[in-house]
């Protein structure tokens, strides 16, 4: 049966490469540079295991969820971030069942695009860039805002130019060189956050020399909850921008060379992500800092500042802040490199399949999107807001304008889930045939759809209480694109609602790049199979 919109032939019309990538044969599965999106398969094994785990780890966490703290106070941290986290444990339990059989270009995108309609697929991909250039922006922020806390010497857009340049100069050389560093970045991340979790439990029970012993005292007062519901609600919008990245694998799954390893590895561990990074860190911040302390986002300060930032001067360790500070920026590198690579790789497979300008779909020999990377970084020039409204600000209103796509983005994952396998079922298949079976399914499926459509409508609601039009529109402004987007591109091109039976199951499917060198892991000692695992 022929379905136009899936194609190979159209895809590989599609994609701006040299003629040597453009042919299609049995090898295909096992060239470096795959040959229909003209993208080099360099990514290890343990480069996506670690861009699951930590790799997005940035000012999101450290420096935003300050807001989060400020809003809703320690209680509110911890039921945003857990609730949040449920949720973003059953996007990947869809996600992994669906990238683990097809890890090709696009990711969710072009699955929208297969299993539901191509304007589907438009809604959902330009919804995700929007999630990473906003991204992007806030980390250009918050890393330039560091740089003036260290020197002022240097105005805040001579920093952000500075960093503009190298970042784009170290994307443009290669997957390879960015999963390297991505790794070691990553790493370093969790070194830091274990040794503050350290901290704060010394902190706490009164082990810092000369500073009292805080308990949960920050709980009784300023009080575990800063202004009740509408604390909590407005905290639902913060976790989630904080969550964005879980899904990333999907998208760095092509330039993966045995994504049918590579991406169950990084999926499972999510869970660790979720209970050890982000539980962890909304405890431990709620624990040590105050949510009334001036600086943190939201409140009345021009700069910004980490909930960690506060913790360590109020332990009386003033020079703890420089510290803190550098962390702060390792982060930042690691996070501004990401969300480049994500943001661009999206723009890149969008343009592939006519989705996005075309010449955004155009790679060099090397494998690198040239244009796509350039265009993606351009637009972290939004992060030059902060010159007029301050960090404080600027990183309030990026964060809202992001958030509600997250939500949007994340309930189309579990819709194409569902969509999936109603399309295996009518085509006769067994969930035992998948490599990677969701957890629970369809109930995890169909949980992440309504619960992310619920905090879409819910994570602006205490802008109506009194109303406030502008943080009114700030939350809600990009709710209607999603609609928008679809149904312009639907009545434009005329796309089709593909039916069950129609959908194509068989192409996108690919071998690992190196499963010659598999070797079983069954009866190995647990070290060599830790090793394996990297």
């Amino acid at each position: 049966m022929a379905i136009e919109t899936m194609s190979s032939d159209k895809k590989r019309d599609d994609v701006l490469v040299d003629d040597d990538r453009e042919s299609s044969g049995p090898d295909d599965d096992f060239r470096a540079i795959d040959p229909h999106s003209g993208v080099k398969r360099g990514l290890k094994t343990r480069h996506l295991s670690m861009m699951a785990l930590a790799g997005i780890i940035g000012p999101g966490l450290l420096v935003g969820s300050g807001g989060a703290l400020s809003s809703g106070g320690p209680a509110s941290l911890i039921i945003g971030f857990g609730v949040i986290g449920i949720i973003a444990f059953s996007i990947m339990q869809s996600l992994g069942e669906l990238t683990t059989l097809y890890p090709s270009g696009g990711a969710f995108t072009d699955l929208g695009d297969r299993f539901v309609d191509k304007a589907f697929g438009v809604a959902v991909g330009w919804n995700y860039f929007i999630i990473w250039f906003c991204v992007l922006a806030n980390e250009y922020n918050v890393i330039s805002s560091v740089m003036v806390f260290w020197s002022d010497k240097v105005p805040l857009y001579g920093y952000f130019l500075i960093f503009w340049f190298a970042f784009l100069g170290f994307q443009l050389l290669g997957v390879e060189t960015f999963g390297e560093a991505e790794f070691w970045l990553a790493l370093l991340k969790l070194v830091g956050l274990v040794a503050y979790f350290l901290f704060s439990i010394i902190y706490a029970a009164g082990g810092v020399k000369g500073a009292p012993a805080i308990g949960f005292s920050y709980w009784r007062d300023p009080g575990a909850f800063a202004d009740g519901f509408r604390g909590v609600a407005s905290v639902f919008v913060f976790c989630s921008t904080f969550y964005a990245g879980v899904e990333s694998v999907a998208v760095a799954a092509t330039e993966t060379k045995n994504p049918g390893v590579a991406v169950p590895l990084a999926i499972r561990q999510v869970f660790v992500r979720i209970v050890v990074v982000y539980m962890g860190s909304a405890f431990f911040f709620g624990l040590t800092c105050p949510s009334n302390a001036p600086g943190l986002i939201g409140g009345a300060s021009r700069a910004l500042r980490s909930p960690m930032t506060v913790a360590i001067q109020n332990a009386g360790w003033e020079a703890g802040v420089h510290l803190i500070n550098a962390f702060i920026f390792v982060t930042c590198l690691s996070a501004v490199n990401s969300s480049i690579y994500i943001a661009s790789r999206t723009i890149l497979f969008m343009a592939q399949d006519r989705k996005a300008p075309r010449f955004l779909g155009y790679t060099n020999k090397r494998g690198v999107p040239v244009y796509a990377i350039i265009f993606t970084n351009l637009c972290g020039a939004l992060s030059m807001m902060n010159v007029s409204t301050g960090a404080s600000k600027a990183y309030g209103y990026i964060v809202n304008l992001s958030g509600v796509s997250t939500f949007l983005v994340w309930g189309a994952i579990s819709f194409i889930h569902i969509r999936f396998r109603a399309a295996w079922k009518a085509q006769g298949h067994s969930p035992s045939e998948l490599p990677f079976k969701s957890l629970w399914y369809p109930w995890n499926a169909y949980f992440g759809l309504f619960a992310n459509i619920f905090l879409a409508f819910i994570q602006g609601w205490s802008t109506l209480a009194p109303f406030d039009a502008g943080t009114f529109v700030d939350a809600y402004i990009l709710l209607p694109l999603f609609p928008i987007i679809y149904l312009l591109y639907k009545f434009i091109f005329k796309t089709k609602l593909w039916k069950a039976s129609e959908v194509d199951l068989q192409s996108g499917r690919r071998r690992d790049l190196e499963e010659f060198k598999k070797v079983p892991v069954d009866g190995l000692p647990w070290w060599k199979k830790t090793w394996k695992s990297l």
